[in-house]
């Protein structure tokens, strides 16, 4: 299945995603000659090709900023809409005759979830998922059942190795980064285990509430939206032992963290949600949803066995940056000036993700108005480097388009997400009110207090 693309067809073209992120990204593929074919969008609206075309101009100028003319022109001429219902067997064979020879196409379902399985089944019996790849957006199922139901029912039509399952934070440059700092760099490996490592947090905070959103993220929830994809992903990366074995030893070293992962508990999980987001537009006046959850997790084998790995994320909190933290362990007292006295701080190493990617080592150096030890920062920044790597769909997409499947998570790796949080599911702990721009619910202070506390991600700058 590593054959490359002759067709994409997105379906969901004109939603939110496909002219927020989608079409941008298709089209830096396309300035980078890496679009290998036309693209085909399928929509309810009805709309002519070349309204489409004018759109999908007006989406690429807002995510890009000034544009050549040219390069928007020609790139649209590589776009197409047919429009319909995904699940119409007789629009769908519009869309195998709009096609006509090719027969190697990658579908990208940019829909609900809801509708993945019935427009796979509508490809399937118009006989055009022979030879094709299917690209699902996350999320893969409610809970773990569900998502084993998903996948039963996406099997009934194509083979494991035609489904690609879409999670954007895989294809951050700075979360690819987290491999090579950590195995490139003499200087971390050495002491990355629990001999050095006291404690690891894991930050993924916004200041921003649920923008609009209300009916679907009542649905769904900060544990379900970012706890069970995007930074269990990340804890795998930070985790994981060194990768060989050729093609695919990066997720398998992942699966070997996920594996290692205990069911969490909810005794070490405390849920939030800010004030005012019952009042928002399509949530539930009663929710009991959360907007923001912190837990403890552990990892059960030799390098991370007694470390806490510290999992917090949330809306409207008091700045946008995602960060792992890394704590070392205190040295033992020493002699300082004329006495001995304890360390009373720690050496740590953080990775930021983001648009403001970078790293800080903490350092201790002598204070210089007493016989102490003070904390130093030596920054980092990435900055330059992520603005000239390719974005996290642009990545996926050109992936997806010539069978690269490296960054895509496997069922198998899908499932073991799930399991791990399938208990704060089944047995959610109570929901307490936060206020906007605070760091969550006051309770969520304890889950780190033995660990020396929340390092709280400062504001981007």
């Amino acid at each position: 299945m590593d054959r490359t693309a002759d067709a994409l067809v997105v379906f969901g073209l004109t939603g939110d995603l496909g002219t927020r992120l989608t079409i941008p990204a298709l089209f830096r593929l396309h300035v980078r000659d890496a679009l290998p074919c036309d693209v085909v969008g399928i929509g309810r609206q009805e709309r002519s090709t070349d309204e489409i075309r004018e759109m999908a101009r007006e989406s690429i100028r807002r995510a890009e900023g000034e544009v050549e003319d040219d390069e928007l022109d020609a790139f649209a001429k590589r776009l197409s809409y047919v429009p319909a219902d995904a699940t119409d067997e007789k629009a769908i064979a519009r869309l195998a005759e709009f096609l006509g020879p090719s027969r190697h196409t990658l579908f990208y379902l940019a829909t609900p979830p809801s509708l993945f399985s019935p427009i796979v089944e509508t490809l399937g019996r118009a006989g055009l998922t022979e030879h094709a790849r299917v690209v699902v957006e996350k999320p893969f199922g409610h809970d773990l059942a569900s998502a084993r139901e998903l996948n039963a029912q996406l099997l009934e039509v194509l083979d494991d190795r035609q489904i690609l399952r879409i999670d954007h934070f895989l294809g951050k440059e700075p979360v690819q980064d987290l491999v090579y700092l950590r195995f490139a760099n003499e200087l971390f490996e050495p002491v990355w285990n629990r001999h050095h490592i006291e404690a690891v947090q894991l930050n993924l905070a916004e200041s921003f509430g649920i923008e609009g959103r209300g009916s679907f993220y009542d649905d769904v929830g900060a544990l379900r939206d970012v706890v069970q994809n995007h930074i269990l992903q990340v804890l795998a990366l930070v985790a994981m032992e060194p990768p060989a074995g050729g093609p695919g030893a990066i997720a398998r070293r992942r699966m070997d963290v996920l594996r290692a992962i205990p069911d969490a508990d909810p005794a070490d999980c405390f849920r939030g949600q800010y004030e005012g987001y019952r009042d928002e537009d399509g949530v539930d006046p009663g929710s009991e949803t959360e907007t923001f959850a912190a837990l403890k997790l552990e990892i059960d084998n030799w390098r991370w066995a007694g470390v806490p790995f510290l999992i917090r994320a949330g809306k409207a909190l008091p700045t946008t940056r995602t960060e792992v933290d890394a704590r070392f362990r205190r040295p033992p007292p020493i002699l300082m000036g004329t006495q001995t006295a304890e360390v009373r701080h720690h050496n740590h190493v953080s990775i930021r993700i983001g648009a403001d990617a970078g790293a800080s080592i903490g350092v201790l150096v002598k204070d210089a108005t007493s016989d102490s030890a003070e904390p130093v920062h030596l920054d980092v920044s990435f900055r330059e480097h992520v603005q000239e790597s390719p974005g996290p769909y642009e990545r996926l997409l050109g992936d997806a388009l010539v069978g690269n499947a490296s960054l895509f998570p496997t069922q198998r790796m899908v499932e073991e997400l799930w399991r791990i949080v399938q208990p704060l599911l089944d047995d959610p702990p109570p929901v307490e009110t936060y206020a906007r721009g605070t760091w969550g619910p006051a309770a969520a202070d304890r889950l780190a207090e033995p660990f020396g506390g929340w390092r709280n991600p400062a504001a981007e700058a």
